[in-house]
């Protein structure tokens, strides 16, 4: 991989890991494109690594919100009568939240690195998850907000987290859109994914570090490039989503997911690009 090719995955990686159009579809698409081995470990590596970069503008941007949780979590460990608090207990559904996805990742760590890593897989995901995202609109009664947030909330999300180890679903559009399911409002979905984030797009990235970097792994510069302008572009998107949702559907999404979703199908269908 040269300095290029990981500055284009960068910008993909950037723009699309916390938009509901999957960055995992995006990167796969752009990987085939640049004439890269998508069923590479070290290109797998690469593309977990450089999410880091997009967690780390999450970590920036929400750091006050970070810090107060996880501030007002330790203390509440040791002082019961703080354990009520929101942000106690935000640290708490991060962490239960977590833990599905983390089991599910690991036992499936081959199958998502391997079997899923087909175009078609992303096309059947961009398509059929956009179906939920309309549901998820339709059905929510938007009429909680993050101090109503509970664990059963937590878990619903977190568990509908693990959906978007398929490609092409979209690991934001599934959290969001277990969280409006909930009766969530969208900036409080929206909010929730993000703190479920962190852990989880964390540790794939710490996980897959040694394919990237080891050998016959893309290597230290291109990884760092495609991580530092992940984490640049991510920082943008995470602003402008918020902006976004706050007025408006998830389900806008749906027009370019479909539309992505039917090209994929007309393209491999036609034998103009392999699915793998």
């Amino acid at each position: 991989m040269d300095y290029i090719q990981a500055v284009v995955l960068g910008v993909v990686e950037g723009l699309t890991e916390f938009l509901p159009v999957s960055s995992t579809g995006h990167l796969t698409i752009a990987e085939k494109l640049l004439g890269l081995p998508t069923d590479d470990a070290g290109v797998t590596g690469f593309t977990a690594v450089i999410q880091t970069g997009a967690i780390l503008a999450v970590i920036v941007f929400f750091a006050r919100d970070i810090w107060r949780i996880v501030r007002a979590w330790c203390v509440g460990l040791v002082k019961p009568e703080l354990r009520g608090s929101l942000d106690h207990r935000m640290g708490w559904y991060v962490i239960v939240g977590t833990i599905p996805i983390g089991i599910v990742g690991y036992a499936l760590k081959d199958v998502v690195k391997n079997d899923l890593r087909s175009l078609w897989v992303v096309a059947a995901g961009l398509i059929l998850w956009s179906a939920v995202m309309v549901l998820a609109e339709r059905r929510g009664r938007q009429e909680r907000a993050e101090r109503d947030v509970g664990m059963r909330d937590a878990v619903f999300v977190g568990v509908l987290q693990c959906v978007a180890l398929v490609p092409g679903v979209s690991r934001s559009g599934a959290t969001i859109s277990a969280g409006l399911l909930r009766g969530l409002d969208r900036v409080t979905a929206t909010r929730l994914s993000f703190f479920l984030s962190i852990p989880a797009l964390l540790a794939a990235g710490v996980f897959e570090l040694k394919d990237a970097l080891g050998s016959g792994g893309v290597g230290l510069g291109p990884t760092l490039v495609g991580t530092v302008v992940s984490f640049v572009v991510a920082y943008a998107s995470i602003a402008w989503l918020l902006r976004f949702v706050a007025g408006h559907s998830i389900a806008s999404f749906v027009p370019y997911r479909l539309a992505l979703g039917v090209v994929l199908v007309v393209v491999l269908g036609a034998g103009w690009m392999s699915a793998t």
